[in-house]
């Protein structure tokens, strides 16, 4: 259960070209044999392969869904305008369901086995009865056959910085093909529902950058930063925070696991003309020292790891000025589904974030109140507006895939991610996940 590791040849350039030996996937696809093992080897498990097949085929038959297999008529919804799933190998495709649930259906995916002209569409209707696809005998054995997660995958201080690596330091030249100039990865914030649409800004920034700038002054708002404010931000990405709290009078350290966005961060600081207050580290939260009047991270919080979520905010509540306040932006889920899968294996992190698990906002109330004296004073969300930053960001990505080639990324790789960007956007649009923008105080009561 291996992950493959894409490790780039030079800072913000290219990854590795893929080898010349090749081996044909289930549909023909060209997929490397030593970088994509999981993907070339289909599970030898008939048993439970015919077990997956009745599942699916009747957890599909009562959903508003089509499931195509060949030379078949489409099954399931009668409404010919619901999304239909094409399976065009049917053996491995639930060979790989009964070996590994969702894992074996993304890797599936990957392996060209399924698609969908509406792979959205599908992901949605399937993350909206996610916790109903499984008869609820099975689901009281979900021990017995879900995929544990690797001890390889904690969040020390060593396990941590090579997760991040592993998704950050990809390639630069691979995220700005679908990131806005800011190069910010996380949701951005479009106007209210019924407000004009953003037209470009002034200075001929397009809708997507404005909203980006939107949801940065907003959480720089929550932790009032202003002139001569000492800032903490836990999660440096490329940057872009830093330099718009600089442009506020900010004093503002700045700390990241990923040289790859160090290197960029820092640039793009020195040409704006901010290194005298900006500090970009490569640090570990853990390992930050000093006193902050705010701190601030981006959905950050989902690649600490349970194990660790008590020291992540005990380290802000050390890091905070007496008076100080810390604003996050969190990707969450219900806190039934986080129960239910915190100790399961996913695709996602197997292939995306090694490490990562979304909490709940229960979740961290309790951590915070069993471990500080930190509360959630504070608390909006805006999930919708992830879906449409998703969106935008995969038809980007799905634009640019000759250049994602010259890169150096493969087919695989591309379908990985293709899967990746609909899977995210899914969850945001059925309601499965959100995100929310937090203002954490001392001994505060209550959230107003």
């Amino acid at each position: 259960m291996t992950a493959p590791v894409f490790r780039p040849t030079a800072a913000r350039t290219t990854v590795p070209r893929p080898p010349t030996a090749r081996v044909p996937a289930a549909r023909g696809l060209p997929v490397d044999a030593e970088r994509w093992p999981d993907i070339v080897r289909v599970p030898g498990a008939p048993v439970r392969a015919a077990v997956a097949e009745r599942l699916v085929r009747r957890a599909l038959a009562g959903l508003p869904l089509r499931l195509g297999l060949p030379g078949r008529a489409p099954e399931g919804s009668p409404d010919a305008d619901t999304p239909l799933l094409r399976v065009h190998r049917p053996g491995p495709f639930f060979a790989r369901i009964g070996a590994s649930g969702l894992v074996g259906f993304g890797e599936s995916y990957m392996a060209g086995e399924w698609d969908s002209d509406d792979l959205v569409g599908v992901l949605t209707v399937l993350a909206s009865h996610v916790g109903s696809l499984v008869p609820a005998p099975l689901q009281r054995l979900r021990g017995a056959w879900a995929l544990r997660k690797p001890s390889a995958q904690r969040n020390t201080v060593a396990g941590a910085r090579g997760n991040i690596s592993r998704h950050y330091d990809l390639s630069n030249d691979l995220f700005a093909l679908f990131l806005d100039r800011t190069m910010t990865y996380s949701a951005a914030l479009f106007p209210p529902d019924g407000a004009p649409a953003d037209a470009r800004s002034p200075e001929g920034d397009e809708p997507l950058t404005v909203a980006q700038h939107r949801k940065i002054d907003r959480l720089l708002d929550l932790a009032s930063v202003g002139p001569g404010t000492r800032l903490l931000e836990i999660g440096t990405g490329w940057g872009e925070l830093a330099l718009r709290a600089a442009r506020r009078g900010a004093e503002v350290v700045t700390v990241t696991l990923s040289r790859e966005q160090r290197e960029l961060a820092r640039l793009r600081i020195r040409e704006a003309g901010y290194e005298d207050r900006v500090t970009v580290l490569l640090l570990d939260y853990r390992q930050v020292h000093g006193e902050y009047d705010a701190v601030v991270s981006v959905e950050m919080v989902e690649a600490v790891g349970e194990e660790f979520w008590p020291v992540y905010f005990r380290a802000l509540e050390r890091l905070l000025a007496p008076g100080g306040r810390i604003a996050l932006q969190a990707i969450t889920m219900p806190h039934e589904r986080l129960l239910a899968s915190r100790r399961t294996f996913t695709w996602i992190q197997k292939y995306i974030f090694p490490g990562g698990l979304l909490p709940s906002v229960t979740a961290v109330e309790q951590v915070l109140a069993r471990h500080t004296g930190l509360r959630i004073t504070q608390d909006t969300g805006f999930g919708p507006h992830y879906a449409r930053t998703l969106q935008l960001w995969r038809e980007r990505f799905t634009e640019r895939a000759a250049e994602v080639t010259d890169l150096g990324f493969d087919e695989t790789f591309r379908r990985m991610w293709t899967f990746y960007l609909a899977y995210s956007e899914a969850g945001f649009r059925s309601g499965y996940l959100d995100v929310r923008q937090l203002l954490l105080t001392r001994g505060a009561e209550g959230i107003r």
